[in-house]
């Protein structure tokens, strides 16, 4: 296993949130309710699939409900068992804080705990929160805190507010995605914040597709001014993972267009079934257009300049 693969995009449901969300009337994410999941499932999937750690985090719908002090609580007791989940395993896992945001207050202390007393590898920030999408100001407290430690964010889908036939986890999360990855670059958030290592779900939501039209932007009153450097510098500096992205049509169009040394291997375990897993890896395993180097630079290289801790489990 010392030389496998490392999932970035791995989730962790355990049976106290669960339980929170139940209280409050939540029972689904993405317009599905929440799959089965434990520690044991997680290692056997990643047993399966080769993984040899996965990065874990608790995602959509995040810990916020409209009362901050049920919020606070509960990403504590997140953090607090992703933590015990990364001493229980050595080398098999890393860990993703979540914050109670919109409680930017709330937020703030989390993260300080998360990163300094639980040494978490980074933060998961959902892609809008309390009805603003990540780069409006209201979070800039956050992401200046962020690029003060040069930290990670894990961007991840949240919305499926549109109200769509289909649930929001088919078009919604990758709307919402790239929701936040244009707001963060026309408001000057990317600019204003370089040292946040940003980790961008589900090959970007349609990002990559759709560079060409973003480029556009720079035309718009005002943006220049926010992004002197260009919107696609912008989004060619991120990290996009492969989550649920792995068909040869889709890992091209991220691969060309932020290059393998910004791709990432991810899954989206549990919500992507261990069958589902074992199809990602080897889709990007068997990729023929990708050469030795970025192949291995993909499945794990990537990860452990990001997540360095996790080279322990390959000694």
């Amino acid at each position: 296993m010392a030389d496998g693969l490392i999932d970035v995009h791995h989730h962790a449901l355990p049976r106290e949130y669960v339980a929170a969300l139940a209280g409050v009337g939540v029972t689904t994410s993405g317009g599905t309710p929440f799959p089965g999941w434990s520690v044991g499932g997680s290692l056997a999937a990643m047993d399966r699939a080769g993984i040899r750690a996965a990065v874990v985090s608790v995602s959509s719908p995040g810990v916020f409900f409209g009362d901050p002090a049920f919020a606070r609580r509960l990403a504590r007791s997140c953090n607090e068992f992703l933590a015990g989940l990364v001493r229980d395993h050595p080398g098999r896992f890393g860990s993703l804080a979540v914050l109670p945001l919109p409680d930017v207050a709330g937020g703030l202390d989390e993260l300080a705990y998360a990163l300094d007393a639980l040494h978490a590898d980074g933060v998961i920030l959902l892609g809008s929160a309390g009805g603003r999408f990540l780069g409006d100001p209201a979070f800039d407290e956050v992401l200046a805190e962020l690029d003060r430690r040069g930290a990670v964010a894990f961007l991840h889908p949240s919305s499926d507010r549109l109200g769509l036939p289909a649930p929001g986890f088919l078009v919604e999360f990758v709307t919402d995605t790239a929701r936040a990855v244009v707001n963060l670059a026309l408001s000057g958030a990317f600019e204003r914040f370089p040292r946040v290592r940003w980790v961008v779900a589900h090959a970007g939501g349609f990002v990559p597709y759709i560079a060409g039209r973003l480029a556009m932007a720079d035309r718009l009153p005002g943006v220049r001014e926010k992004a002197p450097q260009g919107v696609l510098a912008y989004l060619k500096r991120l990290h996009y993972d492969t989550a649920l992205s792995t068909p040869p049509h889709v890992l091209r169009a991220v691969l060309e267009f932020a290059g393998a040394d910004r791709v990432l291997f991810g899954t989206d375990f549990p919500y992507a079934p261990a069958g589902q897993v074992i199809e990602q890896a080897e889709a990007v395993r068997s990729a023929d257009f990708l050469d030795g180097p970025a192949r291995a630079a993909v499945l794990a290289g990537n990860a452990l300049g990001l997540f360095p801790r996790l080279r322990e489990g390959m000694r």
